[in-house]
């Protein structure tokens, strides 16, 4: 919860919860460890335009949310799913502007991977190295104003792209495991 918002919509009990999963990717580029984050392409819903992981919604087909992950990764940005290793999950959280249950899932590739994206679904990729995502100096606020109300919103500012709401709080979530393991 470090990279909540100031402020929180309450959840609409009144609508079933929409379970979907994303993938934070973990891969080695000259042995450092990148992830990967993409803009999706503007297209009028909650989430169009923002820095997010791969991911999307919970289909008929999928067996969990893990299957829904990789499966959104290899639609969006062209990741076989069978060439990824699930090193496990990040805690469930839920979004209340759209109504998802989103379930983070870590995976690793052993090789650097060849980026095929789905230009329906995604507009550019962010290709970031961890020890980046680590600089304390890259998180940052900015008041938004929302109708009569303002808040402080949170976000890693990477390469002038702000990583924002749930996105930065599962990485907030995953940046904090990562530390307590370089601590060990």
């Amino acid at each position: 919860m470090l990279m909540a918002p100031s402020l929180s919509r309450p959840a609409n009990v009144l609508l079933p919860l929409r379970d979907s999963g994303v993938l934070l990717l973990l891969y080695p580029v000259s042995n450092r460890l990148f992830t990967v984050f993409m803009k999706r392409t503007e297209y009028g819903g909650p989430h169009s335009g923002q820095i997010s992981f791969p991911g999307g919604k919970f289909e008929d087909g999928d067996r969990s949310l893990v299957d829904t992950a990789l499966r959104e990764c290899g639609e969006e940005i062209g990741i076989p799913p069978g060439s990824v290793e699930v090193l496990g999950l990040l805690t469930p959280l839920h979004i209340p502007i759209s109504n998802f249950r989103i379930q983070p899932v870590v995976g690793f590739m052993a090789a650097t991977p060849v980026f095929a994206t789905d230009p329906e679904e995604v507009d550019y990729l962010i290709r970031t190295p961890l020890e980046f995502l680590l600089k304390p100096e890259i998180i940052k606020t900015e008041i938004l104003a929302f109708g009569i109300l303002s808040m402080e919103v949170p976000y890693y500012d990477i390469d002038s792209n702000h990583v924002w709401g749930a996105t930065a709080m599962m990485l907030s979530e995953f940046l904090e495991i990562v530390r307590r393991m370089e601590d060990r």
